[in-house]
């Protein structure tokens, strides 16, 4: 599949920029580039504004058009997990699992998009074992992949969550330097994001090069403690089931506590736990913590004098 010529198109690895769903149409595409599709929508029919697949920048007017989402980015080295972690908790929500009793979901603008990372990890019929969600692409010039989930509350009150799908490389380049053209995505997702997981691949560091991989997550938190402007964080380690040194784990602990004082701790794997529950390992417990995050809120100044008009009443700074 060939890509779109167009600088500020990222097709196919986000929807269309010009906004066609059948790219066969688009005048800038090359015909022999374009995907063929045996199922193609009669003439009359409505198109969505959207195509399903993973969000792009020109796809977030249609998520933010009620309310601005809440933006989690998801952060960490290469292979630490984080797209499992993604397609973990769509696989659960599918099966009914309900992080909060107050929670329910309620739809989302990218569920093609969440199937495309969730089915590597489903059974099918066939010999082909369920495996781990491809590497994260990397490509030059794109933004993250942003899924986006919809939940809603028992006063029917809705809220609208993206989560982002960006691959290692990005931060470990913004890691060691925060201007490089080669992380602009690890840039866009510190300057939006509304909390962040910090992901520490526990396999990495209990291998040949954890001491690599101790000093990366290292440069990463000092890195995201200089962007962070108060913004929650969730310290998250992933491959739970792998031991790893402790003196290892209590230097990674301390540099991010450090750093950042106020983070979460918590350890997640997709292996079931000791009781032998089929959620794995803290998957729920996190993600309760992503969807209980919220935007600091303004407070106004008490009221001065009697004067009812509400340009005098708050007095003036």
């Amino acid at each position: 599949m060939v890509e779109c010529p167009r600088e500020a198109c990222y097709w196919p690895d986000t929807t269309c920029n010009e906004g066609y769903l059948d790219h066969s149409k688009c005048p800038v595409l090359k015909a022999d580039s374009a995907p063929k599709h045996e199922n193609r929508p009669a003439p009359d029919a409505v198109a969505m504004p959207w195509s399903g697949g993973v969000l792009g920048l020109a796809d977030l007017g249609f998520v933010a058009g009620r309310s601005k989402p809440i933006v989690l980015a998801i952060i960490g080295p290469q292979n630490a997990g984080k797209t499992t972690l993604l397609a973990a908790w769509y696989l659960l929500l599918g099966r009914g699992f309900r992080p909060d009793d107050d929670l329910r979901f309620s739809g989302s603008c990218s569920l093609a998009g969440w199937e495309v990372v969730a089915s590597p990890l489903r059974w099918e019929p066939g010999s082909i074992p369920p495996t781990f969600p491809p590497h994260t692409s990397s490509r030059s010039a794109r933004i993250p992949g942003l899924l986006h989930l919809a939940f809603k509350q028992r006063s029917d009150c809705r809220r609208d969550y993206v989560m982002t799908d960006a691959p290692g490389e990005w931060f470990r380049k913004w890691a060691v330097n925060r201007e490089t053209p080669e992380a602009d995505g690890a840039r866009w997702a510190a300057e939006h994001a509304d909390a962040f997981l910090l992901v520490a691949d526990r396999e990495a560091l209990a291998g040949r090069e954890k001491g690599a991989a101790r000093t990366g997550i290292q440069l990463l938190t000092r890195r995201l403690a200089s962007d962070l402007r108060d913004r929650p964080v969730a310290l998250v380690w992933t491959k739970s089931d792998t031991s790893i040194p402790e003196d290892v784990e209590n230097a990674v602990r301390s540099t991010v506590l450090k750093a950042i004082p106020s983070a979460a701790e918590f350890t997640v794997s997709i292996k079931p736990d000791s009781a032998g529950t089929d959620t794995g390992q803290g998957l729920l417990d996190l993600l309760r913590w992503a969807l209980n995050v919220r935007r600091p809120t303004a407070r106004l100044p008490v009221p001065t004098g009697d004067n009812l008009d509400p340009l005098f009443m708050f007095g003036a700074r």
